[in-house]
C-alpha cells in the first residue's frame, strides 16, 4: 500500500514539558490504527498536527498530491443557529463542489450517521449526538485518511458499537486515538503507541491491540535487560578509568571516547526505562458489616411526562458491582441521583442502611472548582491529607496521582482532561464510603490509569454502581448488569453482550412491525406531491443534463486511462485518480436524484 500521509523527525513541547521529539510514522492507504499513549504524551497534539491545525516545533509532515485528510476533534463545536444539514454543508466551505453536491454529500453523511430530521438545530442536540453529527461533517468530505480523537466521548454503548460498524465498512483509512480497549480490538489492525519510553517516542504493532500489548511487554522487557548490561559495561569502564595515574596516562584515547559513549547511552535507557508509576487510585471502605446496604423496589421517574424507568428492582451488598447500561437519555444519572438520595423518585421507595455513606463520582466531574489551584483542590486547609489514618503532605499525595511538583500552583482550568479525572478520584479517595455511584468514571482515563481504576474497584469492599461504556471494565468487574431502554423499562441481565443483543433484537422487532403485515396487504396510500424549495426545483430540472454531462466525462476518463497505461506509473495513476473521481460524481448525482425523486413523490424516470 502506498503512503498517503508521512511525518518524519516530529518534536513538540508545551509550556515546560516535551511531548514527544524525533517522531515519525506512516499512514498507508487503507490502513486502520489505534493510537494510544499516557495521558500527557501528546497524543491530541501529534493528530493537530497531522491534520495541519498546529505547527510542530520541529520535522515536517507530508501528504501525497490529492490526498484527502479529515480529523474529527475532541470537541464537537458548531456555529450557533444551523441546523444539522446546515452544519455538514458549512464544513464542505473551501471544496471544489457545486451546492447540489453539497448537498447531496451532506444528505448521504446525515443519513449515515443516523438522522432522520437534517433541519433540527444543531444546538439542540445530545452530546452523542453532536459526535455523530461531527462524524457526518468529516464523513462528507470523503476523507482518504480520517484522524479521530477520542470518537467515543459521549456516545452511548449502542452509540460506540455503531461507530465500530461504521469504522469497518469505511472506504477509508483512519488513525484513531482512544482509551477504550474493546473499541481498538473492534476497529483497529495496527496499533502505535506514543511515550517517551521508545526510540524515537513511538511503538507500532500490527495484529491488534493484544499482540501490540504482548509485543510492546517483550519489547520493554528486552530494553531492560539492554539497560542493565550497558550498566555493568559502564562501571566496568568506569572501573578501568579510576586505576592509578600511571596506566592512565597508556590508556587508548578511543576506549576512553567509548565509555563516554556508553555513559550516554545509559543516560538515555534510564530516562526511557524509568517508571512513570501509574495512578494510586484506592477507594476507602468504612469497614460496615451489613448485608444488605441499599434496596430498591419498584422505582420509577418521569421526566417531563417521559418515563425512564418503571417497576425497578435493585439490592446492593458489599462485593456487588452492578453495570448501569441504557441508550443516551435513557435515565442512567437520574437513577444514579435517585439511588444517593439527591432525587425522589415517583414510585417505589429506596431503603437504605442507617448511617449509609454514599459517595458519587459525577460525568464531566461539575463538581471541581477549576478556579482553585491542584494544592487547594487536594487539601482545600492544610498542605496535609489524611488517608488510612496516616498524614501525608500534599506533594507526596498528588505524586501518587502522577502530577509533579512544579504543578501544585497550576489552576485546574489549565489541567488535561484526564489530570481532571484523577483529581477528583483524589478527592473522593479521601471520603470513606459503603456504595460508590460512579457516571462515566474512565472518561479521559488512559489505559494505565483504567487498569489501576480496575483493580481498586475489585478490591474494593462495598458495593459498586457503575454507569460506562468501557466494556473491558464492565466485563471484568460487573456481577450484575441492568439495562434501560429509555421508555420507562428496565431489566437485568448477566453481562454486556447479552443486554447488546437484546437491544439488537428489540429494534428489529420494532422495524418488522412498523412494516405492513405481507399476508396482508394494505393499500397503498395516496401520496400528496411534495412542493420542492424554488432551489431544488431548478436542481431538479437540470438534473438530467448534469448526469448525462458527469457520465460523458466518465467516458473521457476512461479513455485517458487507457491512453496513459504506456505513459509510466504516474501518469497512469493521475489518470486512474481521475476516472474515480468521475465515477463519484455519477453516483453523488443518481444519489441526489432519488432524494429529490422521493420528496418530490413522483414517479419520473430519467430517460
Amino acid at each position: 500500500m502506498s503512503v498517503l500521509l508521512s511525518a518524519r523527525g516530529l518534536s513538540k513541547r508545551f509550556a515546560h514539558a516535551r511531548l514527544f521529539d524525533g517522531l515519525s510514522l506512516d499512514l498507508r492507504a487503507g490502513e486502520r490504527v489505534g493510537l494510544i499513549g499516557p495521558n500527557g504524551a501528546g497524543k491530541s497534539t501529534l493528530l493537530r498536527v497531522l491534520a495541519g491545525r498546529e505547527p510542530a516545533d520541529a520535522g515536517e509532515v507530508t501528504a501525497r498530491r490529492g490526498v484527502r485528510v479529515s480529523y474529527l476533534a475532541q470537541d464537537d463545536t458548531f456555529a450557533p443557529g444551523r441546523s444539522c444539514r446546515e452544519a455538514v454543508v458549512a464544513g464542505l466551505a473551501g471544496l471544489p463542489l457545486e451546492d447540489f453536491e453539497r448537498e447531496t454529500r451532506a444528505a448521504i453523511a446525515l443519513t449515515r450517521a443516523g438522522f432522520d430530521d437534517p433541519d433540527r438545530p444543531a444546538d439542540a442536540l445530545s452530546g452523542g449526538w453532536r459526535k455523530r453529527l461531527a462524524l457526518a461533517r468529516e464523513l462528507a468530505r470523503e476523507p482518504d485518511i480520517l484522524l479521530l480523537d477520542e470518537p467515543t466521548n459521549h456516545l452511548d454503548l449502542p452509540g460506540v458499537v455503531w461507530l465500530e460498524r461504521l469504522l469497518r465498512d469505511a472506504p477509508f483509512g483512519y488513525l484513531v486515538a482512544t482509551h477504550d480497549r474493546a473499541f481498538l480490538r473492534a476497529v483497529a489492525d495496527d496499533i502505535v503507541e506514543v511515550s517517551r519510553a521508545y526510540p524515537g517516542g513511538v511503538f507500532r504493532s500490527g495484529g491488534g491491540y493484544d499482540a501490540f500489548a504482548d509485543r510492546r511487554d517483550a519489547f520493554l522487557e528486552a530494553q531492560e535487560r539492554e539497560r542493565a548490561a550497558v550498566a555493568n559495561q559502564v562501571r566496568r569502564e568506569t572501573d578501568w578509568l579510576g586505576r592509578k595515574e600511571s596506566a592512565q596516562r597508556s590508556k587508548s584515547r578511543s576506549r576512553i571516547g567509548e565509555a563516554a559513549a556508553r555513559r550516554a547511552e545509559l543516560a538515555e535507557l534510564d530516562q526511557r526505562t524509568a517508571d512513570p508509576g501509574a495512578a494510586g487510585i484506592d477507594f476507602v471502605g468504612t469497614g460496615r458489616r451489613t448485608r444488605k446496604l441499599l434496596a430498591a423496589a419498584g422505582v420509577a421517574k418521569a421526566l417531563g411526562g417521559r418515563p425512564l424507568f418503571a417497576g425497578l428492582d435493585l439490592v446492593l451488598s458489599p462485593g456487588d458491582v452492578v453495570g448501569l447500561l441504557g441508550p443516551n437519555g435513557s435515565g442512567k444519572s437520574t437513577l444514579l441521583r435517585v439511588l444517593a438520595g439527591e432525587v425522589e423518585p415517583d414510585a417505589g421507595t429506596v431503603a437504605r442502611a442507617d448511617g449509609l455513606r454514599v459517595e458519587v463520582f459525577e460525568q464531566g466531574r461539575a463538581a471541581l472548582d477549576r478556579s482553585l489551584t491542584l494544592r487547594r483542590a487536594l487539601s482545600p486547609n492544610a498542605d496535609v491529607v489524611t488517608f488510612r489514618g496516616r498524614q501525608l503532605h500534599v506533594g507526596g499525595w498528588a505524586k501518587q496521582f502522577l502530577f509533579h511538583p512544579a504543578q501544585l500552583d497550576v489552576q485546574l482550568s489549565a489541567l488535561s482532561g484526564g489530570e481532571q479525572a484523577r483529581v477528583w478520584v483524589a478527592q473522593l479517595m479521601l471520603r470513606p464510603a459503603d456504595v460508590l455511584l460512579l457516571d462515566e468514571p474512565t472518561n479521559d482515563l488512559d489505559i494505565p490509569a483504567l487498569e489501576v481504576l480496575e483493580d481498586s474497584l475489585e478490591t474494593f469492599p462495598g458495593a459498586v454502581v457503575v454507569v460506562s461504556h468501557d466494556r473491558d471494565l464492565l466485563d471484568r468487574l460487573c456481577t450484575a448488569v441492568v439495562g434501560l431502554d429509555g421508555r420507562g423499562g428496565a431489566k437485568a441481565y448477566a453481562n454486556v453482550a447479552q443486554w447488546l443483543s437484546d437491544l439488537d433484537g428489540e429494534s428489529e422487532a420494532r422495524v418488522a412491525k412498523s412494516e405492513p403485515e405481507r399476508s396482508k396487504p394494505a393499500p397503498a396510500p395516496k401520496v400528496k406531491p411534495k412542493k420542492l424549495s424554488y432551489r431544488e426545483q431548478l436542481e431538479f430540472d437540470g438534473m438530467e443534463a448534469a448526469i448525462l454531462a458527469a457520465e460523458a466525462a466518465v467516458e473521457e476518463k476512461q479513455a485517458a486511462v487507457e491512453a496513459a497505461s504506456a505513459g509510466g506509473h504516474a501518469a497512469l495513476a493521475a489518470a486512474c485518480q481521475g476516472l474515480e473521481d468521475a465515477q463519484r460524481q455519477v453516483e453523488r448525482l443518481y444519489a441526489r436524484w432519488q432524494e429529490l425523486e422521493a420528496k418530490r413523490g413522483g414517479d419520473t424516470e430519467l430517460r
